[in-house]
């Protein structure tokens, strides 16, 4: 992403909430206090860029339009197309801008989540000929996706629709499934593992350098993310082919440079974890 005006704005205000392990905190512990971060730093900081325009070139890609998106209260409600199509199974109802609610999405809790189906996927990021892109909210305990349909009309990104669907009528459905009991039943990760976890970290001994490794079943635990169990994102870049035998889930922070990346791939019918890089 580009950190461009209003993300430098976003990055200052959670730096106070993201920021690292003074207290001899590990990476999980930083996630998990990221959860609880005080919701009102959002509410604070729309408040404050109500009034500030948005940079054209944050139109050109879909990242640098979301943060601003978010951020700025004013900026949304010029940037939906009311009555904003609702549909939830074949019913279809129609959004007015005074019933609108400021949607912040992942800005409060400190980081969000994305999948990814290869390494070479992951490039449509830095797209800027998409027009099209999806952002979901998935619910494990409702096993339901709100899917924010956006789309890049004469130039510029507007929300256009919101969908209401089941998990299991989602594209990722098999892999989310399975990602639910990874997150959620530590024996049932253990056997998820496969025979050999390729492991790719910053080297304790140098900053500027990477270390690589093997990271077996008896020595997974020492390595063993945590992982959100409730609730997660994914943002869709244009309309890419889905492979339905491999995910790359990433969970990356917006403000604490922490990122971590999960490689899954699924052998004779079942996900296996493959790959961990932090």
């Amino acid at each position: 992403m580009r950190l461009i005006l209003v993300l430098l704005v976003v990055t200052a205000v959670f730096m106070t909430s993201c920021s690292g392990n003074k207290n001899g905190q590990s990476d999980a512990d930083v996630v998990a206090d990221s959860l609880t971060a005080d919701s009102l730093n959002a509410d604070s900081l729309a408040v404050d860029l109500e009034n500030l325009p948005m940079p054209k070139a944050a139109d050109e890609l879909f990242d640098d339009f979301l943060f601003n998106f978010v951020a700025n209260r004013k900026l949304q409600m010029e940037r939906i197309h009311f009555p904003l199509p609702v549909l939830t199974g074949k019913k279809t109802e129609r959004l007015s801008r005074d019933k609108w609610k400021p949607e912040h999405f992942f800005m409060r809790q400190g980081y969000y989540t994305l999948l990814f189906d290869s390494e070479r996927q992951m490039e449509v990021v830095k797209d800027t000929s998409v027009h099209h892109a999806v952002v979901e909210k998935i619910y494990f305990n409702t096993k339901s996706v709100q899917r924010y349909v956006f789309d890049r009309l004469r130039g510029a990104w507007m929300l256009t629709s919101i969908h209401n669907i089941p998990i299991a009528e989602d594209a990722n459905a098999s892999f989310l499934t399975f990602y639910h009991k990874f997150a959620t039943d530590k024996d049932f990760q253990n056997k998820s593992l496969g025979e050999t976890v390729h492991f790719v970290g910053p080297d304790p001994d140098d900053d500027f350098n990477m270390m690589e490794g093997i990271i077996t079943p008896d020595t997974w635990e020492a390595f063993a993310p945590e992982l959100p169990t409730k609730m997660i994102y994914n943002i869709t870049y244009g309309s890419p082919k889905h492979n339905d035998n491999s995910k790359i889930f990433v969970l990356r922070g917006i403000a604490n440079g922490l990122e971590m990346e999960m490689t899954f791939h699924r052998q004779k019918g079942n996900w296996k974890l493959v790959k961990l890089t932090t």
